[in-house]
């Protein structure tokens, strides 16, 4: 991928910071594979001093000195930057010296831009290096004009834990933060259009439901394949391009990463989510701090997702699975990926179909900014949540996947169908949907009204029982 896509505001942000005039230590973080090394490269091309990246825990599996392995690579970086003179060096002290006398040899009275990437993995245990990292901006970057030191890391709670929420030495340190996101639909397209590679929305729109909007992914797209056979090349067949990502993801981010796979694969069952005690009870983890850090390390890289279900008290929270491919991965990578043409053979079969409807419910929730601009409700506040209730011997049950509470005293309920036409209406899918509008009145108050929203791939079929349909949104609407 040789031109950036999107990434304006981020871009801009770190023009501003380069010429701010005075020292600057920012944090650029996100899931892994978003993104983040290319944006800062891209960014800041040929105006770095000093880059160094740390070495993954999935390749130093089964190494016992974990610190030498690091320091070692950090020094040889050094060396490859011009430093002269010094030994092997014995402690993140030393080393961090060690990289101070090479841009003080550097210094041209220029700004200084200093690239750690993937942090976290440097911070081996009883490595002593967050002390010494300190030390470095405090005790010599802080009182440089010139210097910008950018760090970068998958591993978002250490970032954000050790960094943003310091309590130590590198309280309120951090001169900036930013967080990149995955691209949005309409960053898929501008990206494929990039690299001329014809996608139909339809199945652009399928590729975000497998891999996310994640551009590391989409980055192995061939041109000349159909969705289907590019999906097969990346996912399966005897050597697929991801042959093990799932496994490497989790072992790469998080430092219990087969509690965290526990927890995605319970996520992965049932789409409206789990509460924390449930969570505790289906994976056998036990219900305490522990439990507590692993959720929110998974929530902060962006594979879960806490909400409060409406209607409920604010101490109800639900958490739910938003990563699109390690959902894929669980449903079908992981059982067929030697089957070579999994995606081609199966694409037009039942097997698919439950797949599509959650996956495209994930997708809307990942661009309810786009349907609330579509809806002309852009600047209204509003909470999105989803709704349920459990069904009595009396009264039929009823869940709503995706709500948008609205501060004007409208709820839109959606109703998410990915289908290949226009969406039919029949007469008892009519019933069932008024059934849905009328449960959840029952549970709202007197001044508030429910607007049934209809998000479908090519809209609505107008017919004699479209009527109970306020809004539609389309597949063209997620684009803007």
């Amino acid at each position: 991928m040789s031109k950036i896509v999107g990434r304006k505001n981020e871009l801009e942000e770190l023009e501003r910071l380069y010429h701010s005039g005075r020292p600057e230590f920012v944090a650029v973080y996100g899931r892994r594979r978003v993104g983040k090394t290319f944006l800062i490269k891209q960014a800041l091309k040929g105006r770095i001093t000093f880059q160094h990246t740390g070495v993954s825990p999935v390749d130093q599996e089964g190494e016992k000195n974990l610190m030498r392995t690091q320091l070692e690579s950090f020094y040889y970086t050094l060396l490859s930057h011009g430093l002269e003179g010094y030994a092997k060096p014995k402690s993140w002290l030393e080393a961090f010296f060690q990289l101070e006398q090479l841009l003080i040899k550097l210094d041209d009275g220029y700004r200084q831009v200093v690239f750690l990437d993937e942090l976290p993995w440097m911070d081996t245990p009883r490595s002593g290096f967050l002390s010494a990292f300190e030390s470095f901006w405090n005790g010599w970057c802080s009182g440089r004009d010139n210097i910008m030191l950018v760090v970068c890391g998958s591993a978002t709670s250490w970032i954000l834990g050790n960094l943003s929420r310091n309590k130590g030495g590198l309280y309120g340190r951090l001169t900036d933060e930013i967080k990149l996101s995955p691209f949005t639909l309409k960053e898929c397209e501008e990206y494929f259009a990039g690299e001329n590679i014809e996608l139909s929305r339809y199945d652009i729109a399928q590729s975000y439901m497998v891999f996310g909007g994640i551009p590391y992914y989409l980055s192995y797209f061939k041109k000349g394949l159909s969705l289907e056979g590019n999906v097969d090349n990346i996912l399966f067949g005897r050597n697929p391009r991801l042959k093990d990502e799932y496994n490497r993801l989790f072992n790469a981010i998080f430092s219990n990463p087969e509690d965290s796979k526990k927890i995605i694969r319970l996520l992965a069952k049932k789409h409206v989510g789990f509460t924390r005690e449930e969570i505790a009870k289906e994976t056998g983890l036990p219900l305490g701090g522990g439990l507590t850090d692993t959720l929110n390390a998974l929530a902060e890289s962006d594979f879960i997702q806490r909400y409060n279900p409406y209607g409920k008290s604010g101490r109800t929270i639900l958490y739910k699975l938003i990563d699109n491919f390690s959902l894929f991965w669980l449903k079908y990578v992981e059982h067929n990926q030697s089957d070579t043409n999994f995606m081609t053979e199966n694409m037009a079969s039942n097997i698919m179909k439950s797949w599509r409807g959650i996956a495209f419910e994930e997708l809307c929730w990942q661009h309810v900014g786009q349907i609330k601009q579509a809806l002309g409700i852009a600047g209204v506040g509003s909470t999105i949540s989803a709704w349920g209730i459990k069904g009595t011997d009396e009264t039929e049950g009823a869940q709503i996947d995706l709500i948008i509470a609205r501060n004007d005293n409208v709820v839109n309920l959606c109703e998410m169908k990915f289908v290949g036409g226009s969406y039919i209406i029949d007469k008892e899918e009519e019933v069932k949907l008024r059934n849905r509008i009328e449960a959840l009145k029952s549970s709202l108050s007197s001044k508030q009204t429910v607007h049934l929203t209809m998000v479908t791939t090519y809209g609505i079929s107008y017919g004699k029982h479209s009527g109970v349909v306020q809004k539609q949104i389309t597949l063209d609407d997620l684009f803007q």
